[in-house]
């Protein structure tokens, strides 16, 4: 039965879903990298699919940008369609001198100045971190490909234009945080209030403290090696 967001039906979605921020680049993962691929949701044009990779089922998802859209298409992916695993492919805002351009960051936990983990512990301090099993995964096989791949603490903005002078980035990089983005903490809350997995794995696009930014073309050598990295992680050969 379809949802007010997703217009799928029961099967239609696999238990492992990679969700992209971007539904263009959704329809790009799934056209480019899984076979037998069908469109399953197109509502507001955030564009879903299903297809295989080495035989087994898996889809993707685009979730919109920030923490209030990731956590509607996370939680009806796992209530209403039976997902098990999400893992969020994008991209982040690295914050530490040592990281740069083309890296992979593996969210190992999530800091975030959004609200929504203390109202699901009405008022408490929620660590909101990624699924072991996941992220061991996941880490493995960068090694295996020997990736410059970083494992750690990254925060959930919900701006993404600091307002001029602030010291956010200093304040992050001081207390250890590798990079900025703007949905692992809430799709991390989602996952332990409904008792699935989940993971973030993003490609540095941006080095926020020398200013240095990819080039298009940059980006989508990276994000190719990322989302490899992902697929080859969790799907057996």
């Amino acid at each position: 039965m379809s949802t007010p967001h997703l217009q799928a039906e029961p099967g239609d979605f696999a238990e492992t879903v990679l969700m992209p921020g971007d539904p263009l680049r959704a329809k790009f993962i799934a056209e480019t990298y899984l076979t037998d691929v069908t469109q399953v949701n197109e509502v507001r044009n955030m564009l879903g699919f299903t297809g295989r990779y080495n035989g087994h089922p898996v889809s993707v998802q685009g979730s919109g940008m920030g923490v209030p859209s990731i956590q509607i298409y996370a939680t009806e992916l796992i209530k209403d369609f039976g997902v098990t695993r999400i893992v969020r492919v994008g991209s982040c805002g690295a914050i530490q001198d040592e990281i740069d351009l083309g890296d992979v960051v593996i969210g190992l936990a999530a800091g975030t100045d959004s609200t929504v983990n203390r109202r699901r512990l009405e008022g408490r301090d929620f660590p909101a971190v990624a699924d072991y099993g996941l992220l061991r995964a996941v880490t493995d096989e960068a090694q295996r490909r020997d990736m410059a791949a970083r494992v750690g603490s990254v925060f959930t903005s919900d701006i993404f234009y600091e307002p001029e002078g602030s010291n956010t980035f200093a304040l992050l990089e001081r207390y250890g945080f590798l990079a900025v983005e703007m949905e692992a903490a809430g799709l991390y809350g989602v996952a332990a209030e409904y008792g699935a997995a989940a993971l973030t794995v993003a490609t540095v696009s941006d080095q926020l403290k020398r200013g240095e930014h990819m080039s298009a073309e940059d980006r989508q050598t990276s994000f190719d090696d990322m989302i490899r990295l992902v697929l080859d992680a969790l799907i057996p050969s």
